[in-house]
């Protein structure tokens, strides 16, 4: 028996269908997935017009790429191409889990070959929902030209505007591991920085964590007695994996990809293998640190003593840390990414449970004339000391079955607990949950909301619109628009999706999620303050 077997099990070992209360439905699997190829390709459109292009992109100067962001009727197209395409992939992926609802032995074909039809599309969609992968042409030519991308930003490099970065990266030093700089130093090295040719490259290197992803989330699930099907369709099929790991191109796709891999191993009882692919996840983003322990956990074994599980502990970080070590060697990197993890990013986004609180302490203490700021200060603190105590109480309590388990919950209490969460963020440990299981209650109905939640928001909230285009209605308000009634459709209307969505408590929690979203906007917009 594998370190991954029957022992190493889970809270919850649930196959059901999502739909399983609802009327019966089809099993016709490629209808959905046709849906959510049309999708895809609505995405792919609406991007020309309104995604992130280089300034020094050759596709600026093509007469469609001009008339969709340049005229009105162009970016207002481009718009709700884009919207309801994302809204489109919602719905698809909800109702391919309907049409796969017994889970039976062909499903696991079924969600992979949605998850390729989706994809393809979004491979080449002009950046959408985040400009970040321009930055990474920044940081790898930072690299090639000698210089450390843990002490400067990308502002030190001639034209660096032409690549396309948000200007937030100018000044800001890289919080990205090793390998990844060694990555995009050879981009750079092979597309001489060309943006577009980049951008490509990058999200084939997103699509390799994608494809690991696809190989072992069944995998590992199957070690939990976990639907195999189920958990890949949960987690990577979903809209918001997709879009931010393909159309984003975001590096934590590899990082993930790296990592659910490593946990694989090490519940296979390939302890140092699963060691050295967390720690290769780790050289993409430093955020995976947090998994070491529990690979730890893992290797000491069921009924070690404290002593074991200290050296086992030891062994494992000394293995780790030692690799990355000798890997900051190359082009002089040193330990620089160590400051990612020890330096936190200041701020809060207004959507993390952290932030939302700070900002409601903070309105009563002032209403009070009490200090609010200070209370709103104290809370968020306390809120990240909080998660770094259940990520203790994690590692040294609970049983040695639920290994993965306690892993994934950790790392979701460090994310949700954190004053700064980026849509992307949730993908982090959802695969992990997922593998070791999710319920068919409020657990799924949660990721629902979560999931189109932040589809919305990336949707209305990065678009690349130049301000002289004189448009009827501003394109994030029609992207947001467009995307509340998408999602009204899907709650109320829609035979098949609403009976997902509506019951009870989790309905309440929808409209509260959606009744805040249009609040904070409509503050935006009056005094251009959160």
């Amino acid at each position: 028996m594998t370190a991954g077997g029957s022992h190493l099990g889970t809270s919850e070992s649930t196959a059901g269908a999502p739909a399983a209360a609802s009327a019966p439905v089809k099993r016709r699997a490629y209808v959905a997935t046709l849906e959510g190829f049309v999708g895809a390709l609505m995405m792919f459109v609406g991007s020309i017009g309104t995604g992130w292009i280089a300034n020094g992109s050759p596709m600026i100067r093509q007469p469609v790429v001009i008339a969709l962001r340049t005229e009105g009727w162009g970016v207002t197209v481009s718009t709700v191409l884009l919207t309801v395409g994302a809204m489109l992939l919602i719905r698809s992926w909800l109702r391919l889990g309907q049409r796969l609802g017994d889970w039976g032995t062909r499903s696991l074909r079924s969600v992979v070959i949605a998850i390729s039809a989706w994809s393809l599309p979004l491979l080449f969609c002009v950046p959408v929902f985040s400009r970040d992968v321009y930055a990474y042409t920044g940081q790898g030519r930072l690299v090639m030209e000698g210089q450390d991308p843990y002490e400067v930003g990308i502002s030190t490099l001639n034209n660096w505007f032409a690549l396309g970065a948000d200007p937030a990266w100018a000044e800001n030093r890289t919080p990205y591991g090793p390998y990844f700089l060694w990555l995009a130093r050879g981009v750079v090295g092979l597309t001489g920085a060309q943006p577009d040719i980049s951008v490509l490259l990058f999200r084939l290197l997103a699509g390799v964590g994608v494809v690991l992803c696809v190989i072992y989330v069944p995998k590992l699930a199957e070690l939990h007695g976990i639907n195999g099907a189920r958990a890949l369709w949960i987690s990577v099929a979903n809209p918001l994996f997709l879009i931010s790991f393909i159309a984003s191109a975001h590096n934590d796709a590899l990082m993930v990809g790296l990592a659910v891999a490593g946990v694989y191993f090490a519940a296979t009882r390939r302890y140092i293998l699963g060691i050295l692919l967390v720690t290769a996840s780790i050289g993409i983003k430093p955020v995976t640190i947090l998994l070491l322990p529990f690979i730890g956990v893992m290797w000491a074994g069921p009924g070690a003593t404290w002593l074991r599980k200290f050296l086992i502990w030891g062994a494992t970080a000394g293995i780790s840390f030692g690799v990355l070590a000798l890997s900051g060697i190359p082009y002089n990197l040193g330990m620089g990414w160590t400051w990612a993890i020890l330096d936190s990013t200041p701020g809060y986004t207004g959507y993390s449970p952290s932030g939302f609180l700070g900002q409601q302490v903070e309105f009563l203490g002032n209403v009070l004339g009490l200090p609010g700021g200070t209370f709103a200060d104290l809370l968020r603190t306390g809120m990240k000391w909080a998660a770094i105590g259940l990520v203790l109480l994690l590692m040294f309590r609970g049983d040695y079955s639920r290994a993965v388990r306690r892993m994934a919950l950790a790392f979701a209490a460090v994310v949700m607990l954190s004053p700064i969460i980026q849509p992307w963020y949730i993908l982090w440990f959802v695969p992990l949950l997922a593998v070791t299981g999710i319920r068919d209650d409020w657990q799924i109905r949660s990721l629902y909301v979560g999931v189109t939640f932040f589809v919305v928001f990336g949707a209305q909230d990065q678009l690349s619109v130049w301000s002289f285009v004189e448009l009827p209605i501003d394109a994030s308000s029609l992207a947001f628009v467009t995307a509340l009634a998408f999602t009204f459709y899907l709650l109320f209307l829609d035979v098949h999706t609403r009976t997902l969505l509506i019951d009870g408590r989790p309905l309440d929690l929808a409209k509260r999620a959606w009744q805040w979203l249009l609040a904070k906007r409509t503050r935006l917009q009056r005094t251009g303050t959160p």
